[in-house]
């Protein structure tokens, strides 16, 4: 009973960890959009503030879930990471039928969320 509560839990923590990622994505993204409309910033800068914007919620995601359950936050991390990638990717799919030909820049966009997240439950 204990450990089905326990494992409860941490499913809720995630949840709750993965709402926060996508809520941090959506101010980050509202604010690269405010800057592309009052300003016309490069491509490269555009590209770099969507990557940062992965990066930071995975990172932040990662370290509400190791702070919650103090123990293997680095695996905790890599989940978040890993689940908040999967999410993006598979809106992404729904919503653009050949996002499968970019596969190079999805990978690394996977293993940079991943490694935010581990990073995030590493250092909580």
């Amino acid at each position: 009973m204990n450990q089905s509560a326990q494992k409860q839990s941490k499913g809720t923590v995630l949840a709750k960890a993965l709402f926060v990622s996508y809520v941090i994505t959506g101010v980050v993204l509202l604010c690269l959009a405010l800057i592309m409309y009052k300003a016309e910033p490069s491509n490269m800068f555009v590209s770099a503030g969507v990557v940062f914007a992965y990066i930071f919620s995975a990172f932040v995601g990662g370290m509400i879930v190791g702070k919650k359950t103090q123990e293997k936050r680095f695996l905790w991390g890599i989940l978040s990471g890993v689940l908040y990638f999967s999410i993006i990717f598979a809106i992404s799919i729904l919503m653009k039928k050949d996002i499968l030909s970019q596969i190079g820049s999805t990978i690394t966009v996977f293993i940079t969320c991943g490694f935010g997240g581990m990073l995030g439950g590493m250092l909580s």
